[in-house]
């Protein structure tokens, strides 16, 4: 009997320590949820911009803005039509740059909004650039997903690998956010929600 009292405690025991490490996780799943998107200006800049923002002028704060503000690295890759185009000759207009490949589930899971966001945001480049390594991804099986899923947004192809080498890519999907000066304003690792893509769209498109 005594036994069989050990094992039910046990059982109890255990059954309230799985319950309270779920509940735990899923509080600080939620809590501490960092944010998809972060700015390409330093953290030093950033907070020195803060300092001086009650001594500076408007004309000066946007001076300081600008000089902080860091060049899109440019890079060659093949259009639809197999051409090869550049990253520079896309500025002039706000960029959405996103790397890709078919290996990739969360690319793949992210690919509808950002076809969504092409068909609503006319103003705005989207770039989808899938990462042609000639081994992983092939031009052939890059293309067939396109066409398979019906993809409308521009799909571009980094068969040297130029860009993923420069962007410096450990990991995929890779979202950058460009404003229409080719300048880098914020990026995003791995999957974005859709109100991340948003948010970064947002940030390049603002007078």
């Amino acid at each position: 009997m005594k036994k069989s009292l050990k094992w039910i405690l046990a059982a109890v025991v255990f059954l309230v320590f799985i319950v309270a490490a779920v509940l735990l996780y899923n509080y600080l799943s939620n809590e501490y949820r960092p944010d998809p998107l972060a700015t390409d200006a330093p953290p030093a800049e950033q907070q020195s911009e803060e300092t001086e923002e009650a001594t500076d002028s408007a004309g000066d704060r946007e001076e300081n803005h600008n000089q902080q503000l860091t060049q899109a690295p440019d890079f060659a890759m093949l259009d639809q039509n197999g051409n090869t185009v550049r990253l520079s000759d896309y500025f002039g207009k706000p960029i959405v740059l996103n790397f890709w490949a078919t290996w990739c589930y969360y690319c793949k899971e992210e690919m509808p909004d950002f076809n969504d966001a092409y068909g609503e945001y006319k103003d705005v480049q989207f770039m989808m650039v899938n990462v042609t390594d000639g081994y992983q991804e092939t031009l052939e099986t890059a293309r067939g997903y396109v066409a398979e899923q019906g993809f409308s947004f521009p799909v571009f192809y980094d068969t040297q690998t130029e860009a993923a080498s420069l962007y410096g890519l450990t990991g995929l999907p890779k979202t950058y956010f460009i404003d229409k000066n080719g300048n880098l304003i914020a990026h995003g690792n791995g999957m974005l929600t859709r109100d991340a893509l948003e948010r970064g769209i947002e940030m390049i498109t603002e007078k």
